[in-house]
């Protein structure tokens, strides 16, 4: 059984997917196993995923039934469903790991068995194309466990703090199967908070100074495309009601009226978004967009 593993969902990722899959093999922490998953892509991607896999054993390529298109939550769901390590880390295929991403984190986790979920500040990586990086910090208090439900209440998109990125987090397999893992009704969008948000009410997290990622910014980004089409609020209103409906049936009611509450001021304001840490990053990537 390795340490963690490594769940990569891709679409048509070809352009970046041998970065990020290079990112790992770079790793210094070397027991692991990385899962390929292609949700239905028409480019190369897929045979690049198996030009990677023919060469590790540690890799293996995975797809639907009949090559299909099913969103990223039911991707990452088929990831899980064949994941065999205690742990599970995530890489996008436009993102990228920085040298001693796994070493760090499996230290904290060790250190600190209570930990259900772990993620560090993230560098949103503009500078692959000559823009500006920008670190943004995970959480709204660094390096110490948080108890649920306070990060339920402080992150994005019921708090104003930074959300983790995907591609930062490492989870514990159980953890997650706890709480359903993704729900498939989040195919492109918020499928992170959805998962997350669950964790983030009833188990205890951590959130690092230390940085582990590299996101890619670029235009191409399923982010920059929901914004680029006029979508985002629709879709966190949507996720904020699908919220409000689960944390009512798992009976947490202080963070169930903390979502009515950010419902009912973004009725009052729209464009609130705009204020918090995501938000900030959502309205910058609108404009890049529209330029």
């Amino acid at each position: 059984m390795p340490a963690v593993s490594i769940i990569c969902i891709f679409l048509n990722g070809e352009r970046f997917l041998g970065e990020a899959i290079d990112s790992v093999l770079g790793q210094d922490h070397h027991d692991w196993e990385l899962l390929l998953v292609d949700d239905g892509s028409t480019d190369g991607s897929a045979a690049l995923a198996r030009f990677y896999a023919a060469d590790d054993r540690r890799i293996r390529c995975l797809a639907h039934p009949g090559g299909g298109n099913r969103g990223m939550s039911a991707a990452r769901n088929l990831g899980l469903a064949h994941a065999t390590a205690p742990w599970v880390a995530f890489i996008d295929a436009d993102d990228r790991w920085r040298p001693g991403k796994l070493a760090a984190q499996l230290a904290i986790v060790s250190a600190e068995p209570r930990i259900a979920l772990l993620a560090g500040t993230v560098n949103y990586w503009g500078s692959w194309e000559g823009r500006a990086d920008v670190l943004t910090p995970t959480g709204h208090v660094q390096d110490r466990l948080v108890k649920p439900p306070e990060a339920a209440l402080a992150l994005y998109p019921v708090g104003a703090a930074g959300a983790p990125c995907p591609s930062d987090v490492l989870v514990r397999r159980d953890a997650l199967a706890a709480v359903g893992g993704f729900e498939d009704q989040f195919t492109g969008s918020f499928e992170d908070c959805a998962a997350f948000g669950k964790i983030f009410a009833t188990q205890p997290v951590w959130f690092s100074h230390e940085v582990w990622l590299d996101y890619r910014i670029h235009a191409g980004s399923s982010v920059a495309g929901m914004i680029g089409g006029g979508h985002y609020a629709a879709r966190r209103r949507f996720f904020l009601h699908w919220y409000r409906d689960w944390l009512r049936q798992a009976g947490i009611g202080v963070v169930e009226r903390a979502v009515r509450r950010r419902l009912w001021r973004d009725r009052l304001r729209p464009g609130t978004y705009r204020y918090t840490a995501l938000g900030r990053l959502a309205w910058r990537l609108r404009e890049g967009v529209r330029r």
